[in-house]
């Protein structure tokens, strides 16, 4: 009982900084989550606690709706090998955090999100190229997300290299997290199947409904934060201790 309940509450402070971060920055919710979770349970439950969180706060970032459809037509490419890649990657290896490279994969993610956050090149892609290599991108990222339960990388790479509005990239950012929340959760669904009765996926639904309010909070609170807050300087410490993180997780396989 002690142990539950010390986990639960640790999920509970997880999860309102990682609101705080998203608040303050646009992204990092699971990233953060993932790699804080891991350290002291499964990264299937992990990721199964992520999906209410997750789908909640990046359909709030979204907003507003009139604006996602141009979005949507641009991007579309990238969503359909989003949700290729996920829901494929979970037939093929399993539930996140089964397959033995797992958890060697979420730090290298890690390594590789913080590697680009702090020092990656500002590109700019060609429109001509935008819809083959939106494919191969979401491909790329949903195979990620079915390892590790981590979808930034490179997905927020390529939506960089779009030349967006601040506003278009939030909003992209938004859809892009959407759909691999929503391909997460099917793909857990059916790699489970029936191993993983009504009763587990109640209770499991149960928590991450909880894990959402310390998230809404944390990320209210950071967006208030990022009134006052540079949100360059909170970037870079959050990314060099991603990288601490990453590198730690792959020392330890």
């Amino acid at each position: 009982m002690w142990d539950g309940g010390w986990m639960l509450g640790a999920a509970v402070a997880v999860f309102a900084l990682a609101g705080v971060v998203k608040g303050v920055v646009g992204l990092g919710l699971p990233t953060l989550s993932m790699a804080l979770l891991a350290l002291f349970m499964p990264a299937g439950q992990a990721a199964a606690w992520l999906l209410l969180p997750s789908l909640v706060t990046n359909v709030v970032q979204m907003r507003p709706l009139p604006a996602l459809w141009p979005l949507l037509r641009r991007l579309g490419w990238m969503q359909l090998g989003i949700v290729i890649g996920t829901v494929g990657g979970m037939l093929w290896w399993g539930p996140v955090g089964e397959a033995a490279m797992a958890r060697t994969a979420l730090g290298v993610a890690l390594v590789l999100y913080a590697l680009w956050g702090l020092w990656g090149p500002s590109l700019q892609l060609p429109e001509r190229h935008q819809g083959w290599l939106g494919l191969a991108c979401g491909l790329l990222t949903g195979a990620i997300t079915a390892l590790t339960g981590v979808f930034v990388v490179p997905a927020v790479a390529f939506l960089q290299s779009l030349a967006l509005s601040r506003q278009a990239l939030m909003q992209a950012m938004g859809l892009c997290f959407t759909v691999s929340t929503l391909a997460l959760g099917a793909g857990m669904a059916l790699a489970r199947g029936a191993e993983h009765g009504a009763l587990a996926w109640g209770s499991t639904a149960l928590v991450s409904a909880l894990m959402l309010l310390p998230a809404l909070a944390g990320m209210a609170w950071g967006e208030r934060l990022r009134q006052s807050l540079s949100p360059q300087v909170f970037k870079r410490v959050l990314m060099l201790s991603l990288l601490a993180l990453g590198i730690y997780m792959c020392a330890r396989g």
